[in-house]
């Protein structure tokens, strides 16, 4: 037995494909994750009074997540189309950075995990929050961007260690 990963969509040959889920169990799936926008503090400022030249950053941001989160399997070769029953973003303000701390979870009850949708979720929200205000800041940093917990599935919960 090779202590070596097991890449579950790379097969003997090292060609990828799709995993046959069809014999998998359905049980509710959840997973989080996060990632944030850095930029200048007036930067921020602008975003948190609403001034922003294209509009409310944070709700925008907020619904291209959910979308996002929606058409994963367009985006990310070989993830299942999903029937996500619930996606939600949250965007905060954290002045430590300064900037926005973006959160999303995806849900569902199904054969696979969401973990990917809960990634793409939170990577666009924050790709549009960059889009929305580099007119005021070019140099805003996007990173962190990490599953926090994962529940559910024969691999059962995972949750990353503070």
């Amino acid at each position: 037995m090779s202590d070596k990963p097991n890449l579950t969509h790379i097969d003997a040959s090292g060609e990828a494909h799709m995993v046959d889920v069809g014999d998998k169990a359905e049980t509710t799936r959840i997973a989080t994750a996060e990632g944030f926008v850095r930029m200048l503090p007036e930067t921020l400022a602008l975003i948190r009074e609403g001034n922003a030249k294209k509009g409310d950053v944070i709700g925008t941001a907020r619904l291209a997540g959910i979308m996002a989160a929606k058409k994963t399997s367009d985006l990310i070769p070989l993830c299942h189309p999903l029937m996500l029953t619930k996606v939600s973003v949250e965007i905060e303000e954290d002045a430590a950075l300064p900037g926005l701390r973006v959160t999303a979870t995806a849900k569902l009850s199904g054969k696979t995990g969401v973990e990917m949708e809960a990634l793409t979720a939170v990577s666009v929200a924050c790709l549009t929050i960059y889009d929305m205000a580099k007119a005021a800041d070019k140099g805003m940093e996007i990173g962190g961007i990490q599953l926090l917990t994962k529940s559910g599935g024969k691999s059962g919960d995972w949750r990353r260690d503070a």
